[in-house]
This record gives structure tokens, sequence and C-alpha cells, in this order.
């Protein structure tokens, strides 16, 4: 199994969040770039304002690298117009991949239409230009119920909405790998959480993200039916080594 070709290598730390500035986290950003080229994995996700230089070492490296990015992250709230106008911004700097923050909060308290009308708005736009859309729908601040109703909600806008031969570029997503849990509760990808994923969104893929920690874990997630695995520790799990990280 080529499991890079599986796994998003991910770096989306703020230089604040890192405790860096913000020339030592564009340093590691690009090491984080750097590493996704030689280790030949499927994809480097970053912040929207490291895609241009994300698209500047591919080219220059000659890589077959995408490039991915997070859309309203990591809380979703913003607007529509703030999410397609990032989205378009990310589209025109290169991006191939819009991770879109679903706003789950909205869905939570009932606000049915809201979410529906950015999942069909965004999606449209991310298609129309022959990109990747993953909606972030942030298990860990759901319940069961919730995760199962989020999933076959996307599903159901998209296949209303898109021709078949669009339904592989749409994903559901796990997590942002930001949730704030309790009680150091896991706040992304779980098994039981993807199950109920894979069941909901199908024929959608799945994206698991957060943690996934071991080549092992990995392989249980693509068995599954896990179509990408985002973490920022690809080169250790490619490697069969146990990561430190939680996303």
């Amino acid at each position: 199994m080529n499991i890079r070709q599986y796994l998003d290598s991910t770096y989306l730390k703020t230089a604040s969040q890192a405790g860096l500035t913000e020339t030592e986290n564009k340093t590691i950003v690009r090491w984080f770039i750097k590493e996704a080229i030689d280790e030949h994995f499927k994809l480097i996700m970053i912040r929207p304002d490291q895609v241009t230089v994300a698209k500047e070492m591919i080219v220059e490296a000659n890589s077959k690298l995408q490039i991915g990015t997070v859309i309203d992250f990591p809380e979703g709230k913003s607007s529509l117009e703030f999410k397609l106008k990032e989205a378009e911004k990310a589209i025109a700097d290169g991006a191939d991949d819009l991770d879109f923050v679903c706003n789950y909060e909205a869905f939570k308290a009932g606000n049915t239409n809201l979410v529906k009308n950015e999942i069909l708005e965004c999606t449209q736009l991310g298609l129309a230009n022959h990109k990747v859309v993953k909606w972030i729908i942030e298990v860990a601040a759901l319940n069961n119920n919730e995760i199962v109703r989020l999933s076959a909600l996307i599903k159901n806008i998209v296949i209303s909405n898109f021709k078949e031969e669009n339904f592989a570029s749409v994903f559901v997503k796990s997590s942002t790998g930001f949730y704030k849990t309790e009680n150091n509760l896991p706040n992304g990808a779980t098994i039981p959480t993807i199950i109920m994923m894979i069941e909901n969104a199908a024929p959608l893929p799945v994206k698991a993200a957060g943690g996934v920690r071991t080549y092992e874990e990995a392989v249980e997630m693509i068995r599954l039916g896990v179509k990408r695995i985002g973490t920022s520790a690809a080169k250790t799990i490619a490697n069969g080594q146990v990561a430190d990280t939680q996303y």
C-alpha cells in the first residue's frame, strides 16, 4: 500500500499558536512543504496565506504535490460571503483543495437553511473551478446523532445538485484538530466516528483528520474506506513510527 498518497501533510498553526515569531513560523511552513515534496505525499495542507509560497516551491521542484488550504478556519462561524471570498483568493493563489469549516454551531442550533446554503454555494464555487472541496464537520463538537445527520445533509445536497462525476471531489472531513475538548477527550477522528461518517456520507468520500498517530491506525482507517488522512506527522506515520502529535 502506497500510504503516502493517502496522506495530507498538515501544518495549520499560526505563529502565536506555535509560540513563534512570524519568521520562525514561516520557516516551519517551508520545511513542511519541502518534506511533502521530498516524501511524495498526496498534498500539503496549509493556511491560506501560505499557498503562494507552496506554489512557488512546488513549481521550482517540478513536483506533483498538491496544495490544500482551510477556509473559515477553525470555527466556521463566518458569513457565506466571507467563506466565498477567502475561497476565491485561495483558488487564485493556486490551491487545489479547499477545506471549508462547516458552520456546525448553526447546525446544532437548528439553522439548517444557513448550513444548506453555504454547503451548496461553496461547493459550487469549488467544483466550478475544478477543485476538491472538503467539509469539516468537527466531530468532537457533535453528538452521534448530529454526526450522522450532518454527514447525510452534506451528501444529500451534493447528490441533489451536482453530477455523479463530481461526487468523488466532495469530501466529508472529521475535524480541524483545533477544537478544545473537556477531560482530554479525542478532538479528531476515531474509529466509531469515521464509521458513522462513511455510512452516512457515501457515496461521498471521507477524510480522517486529527488523532491518527501510527501507520497501523492509518491503515485501519484506509481499510474502513477513508480516502484521505490529515496529519502533521505524515513522515513519521509513513515510516511506521508513532507520532507525538494529536493532529
